[in-house]
Protein backbone atom coordinates (compact mmCIF):
# COMPACT_ATOMS: atom_id res chain seq x y z
CA UNK A 1 0.00 0.00 0.00
CA UNK A 2 1.18 3.77 -0.52
CA UNK A 3 2.19 5.54 2.51
CA UNK A 4 -0.53 7.12 4.05
CA UNK A 5 -1.38 10.70 2.77
CA UNK A 6 -1.48 13.49 5.78
CA UNK A 7 -4.86 14.51 5.21
CA UNK A 8 -7.38 16.14 7.53
CA UNK A 9 -11.00 14.57 7.10
CA UNK A 10 -13.97 15.26 9.06
CA UNK A 11 -15.57 11.65 11.17
CA UNK A 12 -19.26 12.70 11.41
CA UNK A 13 -21.59 11.28 8.85
CA UNK A 14 -21.30 14.80 6.71
CA UNK A 15 -17.74 14.51 6.52
CA UNK A 16 -18.44 11.09 5.33
CA UNK A 17 -20.90 12.69 2.34
CA UNK A 18 -18.57 15.57 1.61
CA UNK A 19 -15.72 13.17 1.86
CA UNK A 20 -17.75 10.49 -0.60
CA UNK A 21 -18.98 13.64 -3.29
CA UNK A 22 -15.10 14.72 -3.55
CA UNK A 23 -14.22 11.33 -4.27
CA UNK A 24 -17.19 10.86 -7.05
CA UNK A 25 -16.00 14.69 -8.52
CA UNK A 26 -12.21 13.51 -9.01
CA UNK A 27 -13.29 10.47 -10.57
CA UNK A 28 -15.49 12.11 -13.31
CA UNK A 29 -12.79 14.65 -13.75
CA UNK A 30 -9.85 11.97 -14.72
CA UNK A 31 -12.82 9.62 -16.43
CA UNK A 32 -15.29 11.11 -19.53
CA UNK A 33 -18.78 9.44 -19.69
CA UNK A 34 -19.87 5.92 -17.91
CA UNK A 35 -21.34 8.15 -15.14
CA UNK A 36 -23.59 5.40 -13.88
CA UNK A 37 -20.36 2.88 -13.86
CA UNK A 38 -18.16 5.38 -11.57
CA UNK A 39 -21.33 5.58 -8.73
CA UNK A 40 -21.48 1.91 -8.93
CA UNK A 41 -17.59 1.92 -8.89
CA UNK A 42 -17.49 4.06 -6.00
CA UNK A 43 -20.45 2.29 -4.13
CA UNK A 44 -18.50 -0.72 -4.54
CA UNK A 45 -15.65 0.73 -2.51
CA UNK A 46 -18.28 1.68 0.32
CA UNK A 47 -19.98 -1.49 0.40
CA UNK A 48 -16.09 -3.36 0.01
CA UNK A 49 -17.87 -5.43 -3.02
CA UNK A 50 -16.24 -6.83 -6.25
CA UNK A 51 -17.33 -5.68 -9.18
CA UNK A 52 -17.76 -7.61 -12.51
CA UNK A 53 -17.65 -5.31 -15.57
CA UNK A 54 -18.92 -6.62 -19.08
CA UNK A 55 -17.93 -5.26 -22.11
CA UNK A 56 -16.24 -4.75 -25.46
CA UNK A 57 -12.42 -4.03 -25.21
CA UNK A 58 -11.21 -0.12 -25.35
CA UNK A 59 -14.60 1.36 -23.69
CA UNK A 60 -12.09 2.83 -20.25
CA UNK A 61 -12.48 -0.50 -17.98
CA UNK A 62 -8.61 -0.03 -16.92
CA UNK A 63 -8.98 4.10 -16.82
CA UNK A 64 -11.86 3.47 -14.50
CA UNK A 65 -9.55 1.18 -12.51
CA UNK A 66 -6.36 2.93 -12.24
CA UNK A 67 -8.00 6.12 -11.39
CA UNK A 68 -9.96 4.75 -8.59
CA UNK A 69 -6.97 3.52 -6.95
CA UNK A 70 -5.40 6.55 -7.59
CA UNK A 71 -7.83 8.84 -5.64
CA UNK A 72 -7.60 6.72 -2.55
CA UNK A 73 -3.81 6.45 -1.80
CA UNK A 74 -4.05 2.60 -2.74
CA UNK A 75 -1.80 0.15 -4.44
CA UNK A 76 -3.39 -0.74 -7.98
CA UNK A 77 -2.59 -4.29 -9.80
CA UNK A 78 -3.77 -5.39 -13.31
CA UNK A 79 -3.80 -8.76 -14.09
CA UNK A 80 -4.30 -10.18 -17.52
CA UNK A 81 -6.24 -13.31 -17.95
CA UNK A 82 -5.30 -15.58 -20.56
CA UNK A 83 -5.62 -19.28 -20.88
CA UNK A 84 -2.03 -20.50 -19.90
CA UNK A 85 -2.58 -18.11 -16.49
CA UNK A 86 -2.17 -20.48 -13.94
CA UNK A 87 -3.38 -20.04 -10.41
CA UNK A 88 0.15 -19.43 -8.82
CA UNK A 89 0.01 -16.58 -11.59
CA UNK A 90 -2.10 -14.52 -9.34
CA UNK A 91 -1.51 -15.95 -5.82
CA UNK A 92 2.04 -15.77 -5.85
CA UNK A 93 4.61 -19.01 -5.23
CA UNK A 94 7.00 -20.13 -2.82
CA UNK A 95 10.93 -19.69 -3.99
CA UNK A 96 14.22 -21.15 -2.51
CA UNK A 97 16.50 -18.83 -1.54
CA UNK A 98 20.48 -19.29 -1.22
CA UNK A 99 21.56 -18.57 2.50
CA UNK A 100 24.96 -19.14 3.93
CA UNK A 101 23.62 -22.16 5.74
CA UNK A 102 21.77 -23.96 2.82
CA UNK A 103 18.49 -23.10 1.16
CA UNK A 104 15.32 -20.48 2.81
CA UNK A 105 11.66 -21.08 1.48
CA UNK A 106 10.59 -17.61 0.47
CA UNK A 107 6.80 -16.64 -0.57
CA UNK A 108 6.55 -14.45 -3.54
CA UNK A 109 3.75 -12.72 -3.60
CA UNK A 110 1.11 -12.51 -6.50
CA UNK A 111 -0.66 -9.45 -7.68
CA UNK A 112 -3.62 -10.16 -5.44
CA UNK A 113 -2.01 -8.79 -2.94
CA UNK A 114 -3.07 -4.71 -3.43
CA UNK A 115 -5.70 -3.12 -2.73
CA UNK A 116 -7.58 -3.06 -6.10
CA UNK A 117 -7.04 -5.91 -8.53
CA UNK A 118 -7.94 -5.34 -12.02
CA UNK A 119 -9.14 -8.64 -13.42
CA UNK A 120 -8.64 -8.16 -17.35
CA UNK A 121 -10.53 -10.38 -19.62
CA UNK A 122 -11.17 -13.31 -16.28
CA UNK A 123 -13.36 -15.54 -18.53
CA UNK A 124 -10.35 -15.69 -21.21
CA UNK A 125 -8.82 -17.94 -17.95
CA UNK A 126 -9.58 -21.81 -17.78
CA UNK A 127 -12.32 -22.65 -14.58
CA UNK A 128 -9.45 -23.53 -12.72
CA UNK A 129 -7.53 -20.31 -12.39
CA UNK A 130 -10.97 -18.70 -11.89
CA UNK A 131 -11.64 -20.34 -9.03
CA UNK A 132 -8.54 -19.40 -7.69
CA UNK A 133 -8.81 -15.35 -7.98
CA UNK A 134 -12.88 -16.17 -6.43
CA UNK A 135 -12.23 -17.75 -3.46
CA UNK A 136 -9.56 -14.98 -2.31
CA UNK A 137 -12.31 -12.45 -3.37
CA UNK A 138 -14.52 -14.66 -0.60
CA UNK A 139 -12.12 -15.46 1.65
CA UNK A 140 -9.96 -12.40 1.25
CA UNK A 141 -7.24 -13.97 2.72
CA UNK A 142 -4.91 -16.93 0.54
CA UNK A 143 -3.77 -20.02 2.06
CA UNK A 144 0.21 -21.26 0.67
CA UNK A 145 1.53 -24.89 1.91
CA UNK A 146 -0.84 -24.77 4.96
CA UNK A 147 -0.59 -20.97 5.93
CA UNK A 148 -2.94 -18.35 5.95
CA UNK A 149 -2.39 -15.28 4.67
CA UNK A 150 -4.37 -12.12 4.82
CA UNK A 151 -5.11 -9.74 1.75
CA UNK A 152 -4.75 -6.13 1.92
CA UNK A 153 -7.46 -3.76 3.46
CA UNK A 154 -9.00 -2.20 1.87
CA UNK A 155 -9.38 -5.28 -1.10
CA UNK A 156 -11.45 -5.26 -4.50
CA UNK A 157 -11.27 -6.91 -7.27
CA UNK A 158 -13.01 -5.44 -10.55
CA UNK A 159 -13.33 -8.10 -12.87
CA UNK A 160 -13.70 -7.73 -17.16
CA UNK A 161 -14.91 -10.41 -19.17
CA UNK A 162 -16.18 -9.88 -22.71
CA UNK A 163 -19.77 -10.70 -23.74
CA UNK A 164 -20.08 -13.92 -23.84
CA UNK A 165 -20.56 -15.10 -27.56
CA UNK A 166 -17.20 -13.44 -28.38
CA UNK A 167 -14.63 -16.61 -29.15
CA UNK A 168 -12.74 -18.38 -26.76
CA UNK A 169 -14.57 -17.02 -23.60
CA UNK A 170 -14.94 -19.94 -20.38
CA UNK A 171 -18.20 -18.77 -18.78
CA UNK A 172 -18.20 -17.98 -15.04
CA UNK A 173 -19.86 -20.60 -12.76
CA UNK A 174 -23.22 -19.86 -11.29
CA UNK A 175 -22.12 -20.02 -7.58
CA UNK A 176 -18.78 -18.11 -8.45
CA UNK A 177 -20.55 -14.93 -10.04
CA UNK A 178 -22.78 -14.38 -6.88
CA UNK A 179 -19.43 -13.09 -5.26
CA UNK A 180 -19.38 -10.43 -7.31
CA UNK A 181 -21.65 -7.16 -5.60
CA UNK A 182 -22.83 -5.72 -8.85
CA UNK A 183 -22.30 -6.76 -12.36
CA UNK A 184 -22.61 -3.94 -14.91
CA UNK A 185 -23.19 -3.46 -18.15
CA UNK A 186 -20.64 -0.95 -20.36
CA UNK A 187 -22.63 1.24 -23.04
CA UNK A 188 -20.30 2.97 -25.54
CA UNK A 189 -20.32 6.11 -25.26
CA UNK A 190 -22.18 8.72 -27.06
CA UNK A 191 -21.35 11.23 -29.39
CA UNK A 192 -20.56 14.14 -27.14
CA UNK A 193 -18.33 11.39 -24.86
CA UNK A 194 -16.07 10.14 -27.34
CA UNK A 195 -15.47 13.51 -28.73
CA UNK A 196 -14.59 14.39 -25.18
CA UNK A 197 -12.25 11.35 -25.28
CA UNK A 198 -10.67 11.72 -28.64
CA UNK A 199 -9.88 15.65 -27.74
CA UNK A 200 -7.99 14.45 -24.19
CA UNK A 201 -6.77 11.79 -25.58
CA UNK A 202 -4.83 12.82 -28.63
CA UNK A 203 -4.73 15.91 -26.97
CA UNK A 204 -2.25 17.01 -24.15
CA UNK A 205 -3.29 13.74 -22.67
CA UNK A 206 -5.23 12.50 -19.55
CA UNK A 207 -5.26 14.49 -16.50
CA UNK A 208 -3.67 12.78 -13.75
CA UNK A 209 -5.75 11.48 -10.95
CA UNK A 210 -5.30 13.63 -7.22
CA UNK A 211 -5.43 11.88 -3.88
CA UNK A 212 -8.50 12.89 -2.13
CA UNK A 213 -8.48 10.30 0.27
CA UNK A 214 -6.11 8.22 2.11
CA UNK A 215 -6.76 4.14 2.93
CA UNK A 216 -7.48 5.34 6.51
CA UNK A 217 -10.16 7.51 5.43
CA UNK A 218 -11.84 4.83 3.23
CA UNK A 219 -11.53 2.24 5.87
CA UNK A 220 -14.08 5.15 7.98
CA UNK A 221 -16.03 5.82 4.74
CA UNK A 222 -16.80 1.85 4.58
CA UNK A 223 -17.96 2.01 8.49
CA UNK A 224 -20.23 5.10 7.82
CA UNK A 225 -21.96 3.39 4.97
CA UNK A 226 -22.51 0.80 7.28
CA UNK A 227 -24.16 3.44 9.66
CA UNK A 228 -26.73 4.69 6.93
CA UNK A 229 -30.52 3.26 8.43
CA UNK A 230 -32.34 1.37 6.42
CA UNK A 231 -36.13 1.40 7.98
CA UNK A 232 -37.61 -1.82 8.74
CA UNK A 233 -40.52 -1.50 5.53
CA UNK A 234 -37.50 -0.68 3.77
CA UNK A 235 -35.70 -4.38 4.97
CA UNK A 236 -38.90 -6.28 4.22
CA UNK A 237 -39.28 -4.25 0.46
CA UNK A 238 -36.11 -5.88 -0.29
CA UNK A 239 -36.73 -9.57 0.49
CA UNK A 240 -40.28 -9.59 -1.25
CA UNK A 241 -38.39 -8.02 -3.91
CA UNK A 242 -35.65 -10.56 -4.00
CA UNK A 243 -38.19 -13.64 -3.19
CA UNK A 244 -39.84 -12.43 -6.46
CA UNK A 245 -37.19 -13.49 -8.70
CA UNK A 246 -37.58 -16.96 -7.54
CA UNK A 247 -39.64 -18.98 -10.35
CA UNK A 248 -40.35 -21.92 -8.01
CA UNK A 249 -43.15 -19.98 -5.44
CA UNK A 250 -46.45 -19.45 -6.52
CA UNK A 251 -47.03 -16.04 -5.87
CA UNK A 252 -43.90 -15.06 -8.13
CA UNK A 253 -44.39 -12.50 -11.14
CA UNK A 254 -46.43 -14.60 -14.45
CA UNK A 255 -43.27 -14.41 -16.57
CA UNK A 256 -40.57 -15.42 -13.79
CA UNK A 257 -42.81 -18.66 -12.97
CA UNK A 258 -42.53 -19.31 -17.04
CA UNK A 259 -38.94 -18.10 -17.77
CA UNK A 260 -36.86 -17.94 -14.78
CA UNK A 261 -34.13 -20.84 -14.08
CA UNK A 262 -33.43 -19.33 -10.60
CA UNK A 263 -33.43 -16.69 -8.48
CA UNK A 264 -31.45 -14.28 -6.70
CA UNK A 265 -30.87 -15.66 -2.85
CA UNK A 266 -29.82 -13.95 0.50
CA UNK A 267 -26.53 -12.90 -0.85
CA UNK A 268 -28.17 -11.01 -3.84
CA UNK A 269 -30.56 -9.31 -0.86
CA UNK A 270 -28.07 -8.53 1.42
CA UNK A 271 -25.42 -6.81 -1.68
CA UNK A 272 -29.13 -5.04 -2.51
CA UNK A 273 -29.84 -3.74 0.42
CA UNK A 274 -25.90 -2.71 1.47
CA UNK A 275 -26.22 -0.86 -2.08
CA UNK A 276 -28.96 0.72 -1.53
CA UNK A 277 -27.19 2.50 1.91
CA UNK A 278 -24.38 3.53 -0.06
CA UNK A 279 -26.80 5.21 -2.58
CA UNK A 280 -28.04 7.35 0.15
CA UNK A 281 -24.78 8.25 1.22
CA UNK A 282 -23.49 9.05 -2.32
CA UNK A 283 -27.25 10.86 -2.80
CA UNK A 284 -25.97 12.90 0.76
CA UNK A 285 -28.59 11.55 2.86
CA UNK A 286 -28.67 9.37 6.27
CA UNK A 287 -31.37 7.13 5.27
CA UNK A 288 -32.22 4.88 2.73
CA UNK A 289 -35.26 4.68 0.94
CA UNK A 290 -36.64 2.84 -2.29
CA UNK A 291 -35.66 5.12 -4.04
CA UNK A 292 -31.83 3.65 -3.66
CA UNK A 293 -32.96 0.38 -3.92
CA UNK A 294 -34.32 0.60 -7.00
CA UNK A 295 -30.89 2.88 -8.34
CA UNK A 296 -28.70 0.04 -8.42
CA UNK A 297 -31.34 -3.03 -7.74
CA UNK A 298 -29.95 -4.17 -11.92
CA UNK A 299 -26.33 -4.65 -11.62
CA UNK A 300 -27.46 -6.04 -7.91
CA UNK A 301 -29.42 -8.59 -9.15
CA UNK A 302 -28.36 -8.91 -12.97
CA UNK A 303 -26.08 -12.14 -12.57
CA UNK A 304 -27.98 -13.58 -9.75
CA UNK A 305 -31.12 -14.24 -12.25
CA UNK A 306 -30.98 -16.67 -14.88
CA UNK A 307 -33.67 -17.63 -17.63
CA UNK A 308 -34.58 -20.80 -19.35
CA UNK A 309 -33.98 -21.80 -23.01
CA UNK A 310 -37.68 -20.54 -23.55
CA UNK A 311 -36.98 -17.19 -22.54
CA UNK A 312 -33.72 -16.98 -24.71
CA UNK A 313 -36.31 -17.71 -27.88
CA UNK A 314 -38.59 -15.20 -26.69
CA UNK A 315 -35.90 -12.14 -26.02
CA UNK A 316 -36.69 -12.58 -22.23
CA UNK A 317 -33.55 -11.13 -20.56
CA UNK A 318 -33.04 -11.43 -16.73
CA UNK A 319 -33.59 -7.59 -16.51
CA UNK A 320 -37.36 -8.03 -17.33
CA UNK A 321 -37.72 -10.58 -14.73
CA UNK A 322 -36.32 -7.66 -12.48
CA UNK A 323 -38.45 -5.84 -13.49
CA UNK A 324 -41.55 -7.73 -12.95
CA UNK A 325 -40.04 -8.49 -9.33
CA UNK A 326 -39.76 -4.65 -8.45
CA UNK A 327 -43.28 -4.38 -9.71
CA UNK A 328 -44.63 -7.10 -7.54
CA UNK A 329 -42.72 -5.86 -4.36
CA UNK A 330 -44.48 -2.09 -4.96
CA UNK A 331 -47.49 -3.70 -5.65
CA UNK A 332 -47.09 -5.76 -1.99
CA UNK A 333 -45.61 -3.23 -0.52
CA UNK A 334 -46.49 -0.88 2.97
CA UNK A 335 -45.83 2.99 3.05
CA UNK A 336 -42.43 3.77 3.47
CA UNK A 337 -42.19 6.60 6.35
CA UNK A 338 -41.48 9.84 4.32
CA UNK A 339 -40.79 7.83 0.60
CA UNK A 340 -44.29 7.68 -0.79
CA UNK A 341 -46.36 4.13 -1.39
CA UNK A 342 -45.51 3.22 -4.60
CA UNK A 343 -43.38 3.59 -7.34
CA UNK A 344 -45.19 6.84 -9.00
CA UNK A 345 -43.99 8.46 -5.71
CA UNK A 346 -40.78 7.33 -5.69
CA UNK A 347 -38.01 10.23 -6.77
CA UNK A 348 -34.89 8.78 -7.94
CA UNK A 349 -31.42 9.89 -8.18
CA UNK A 350 -29.66 11.02 -10.82
CA UNK A 351 -26.37 9.20 -11.33
CA UNK A 352 -24.60 11.88 -13.02
CA UNK A 353 -25.18 14.30 -9.58
CA UNK A 354 -24.18 11.73 -6.58
CA UNK A 355 -24.06 15.14 -4.09
CA UNK A 356 -28.07 16.01 -4.71
CA UNK A 357 -31.05 14.57 -3.37
CA UNK A 358 -33.19 12.29 -5.58
CA UNK A 359 -35.14 13.88 -8.38
CA UNK A 360 -38.38 12.86 -10.35
CA UNK A 361 -38.93 10.06 -12.91
CA UNK A 362 -39.62 6.35 -13.22
CA UNK A 363 -36.45 4.97 -11.55
CA UNK A 364 -36.56 1.41 -12.57
CA UNK A 365 -36.61 2.39 -16.33
CA UNK A 366 -34.02 4.91 -16.07
CA UNK A 367 -32.24 2.23 -14.55
CA UNK A 368 -32.18 -0.30 -16.96
CA UNK A 369 -31.07 2.51 -18.92
CA UNK A 370 -27.88 3.21 -17.32
CA UNK A 371 -26.56 0.37 -15.83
Amino acid sequence: MKGTIGMKYDKSMEGMIELAAALRAELGRVVIGQEAVLDLVLAGVLCQGHILLEGVPGIGKTLIARTAAATMALEYRRLQFTPDLMPADIIGTSMLDETGGGYKLRFEQGPVFANIVLADEINRASPKTQSALLEAMQERSVTVRGATMALPSPFMVLATQNPLEMEGTYPLPEAQIDRFMFKVVLEHPSHAELSGILEQSVGLGEPVARVVASAEALLDLQKACRQVVAPPDLVSFVSRLVLATQPGRPDSPARVRSYGRYGAGPRGAQSLLLAAKAAALLAGRFHAGIADVERFVLPALRHRVSVNFEAQIDGVKPEDLIQDALVYAHSHADQVPGLGPRAEAVAVPSAAAPGTAAGGGTPAAAAAGRV
